[in-house]
């Protein structure tokens, strides 16, 4: 069983076989795929699967917190799987490569600008967007 089905059983979620199979491929993504993606990497284990299925199915599991919704400003909704730990997301607007990282010292930062304002930080996200350090004898032409 997945990760989000066993999320979807605990949480008392019907799961149906498509969903199930909907589940599986976001488990195993290891990127933030969009519905597109899901639908096609679903399709190739269940040709049976429709668009509509994964869109109601996508919506769903974000209504029940198992899926986290992001823009990472391309224009899609991507999502992946609810985490208990806290990560930050820098993402390549050249390639739409998107990396997962937590750093100590932004998170002091964060904690630190909100009580200097007078508020108790109670979550945040932050998503860099950033582009690839040219090397000096790279000229920049693809």
């Amino acid at each position: 069983m997945s990760r989000i089905e066993q999320l979807c059983t605990d949480r008392g979620l019907k799961l149906t076989e498509q969903r199930r199979t909907i589940a599986r491929v976001l488990s195993e993504a290891e990127d933030h795929p969009d519905v597109d993606q899901v639908y096609r990497r679903a399709t190739q284990l269940d040709s049976r699967i429709s668009i509509a299925t994964v869109y109601r199915t996508v919506r769903l599991f974000e209504e029940a917190n198992i899926l986290e919704k992001h823009d990472f400003g391309d224009g899609r909704a991507r999502y992946e799987e609810a985490h208990d730990d806290h990560h930050d997301h820098l993402i390549d607007v050249k390639t739409g490569k998107v990396i997962e990282f937590f750093n100590e010292e932004i998170e002091a930062l964060k904690t630190k600008i909100a009580r200097d304002h007078g508020y108790e930080l109670i979550d945040h996200r932050l998503e860099l967007f950033a582009k690839p350090i040219q090397s000096a004898d790279d000229d920049g032409t693809d």
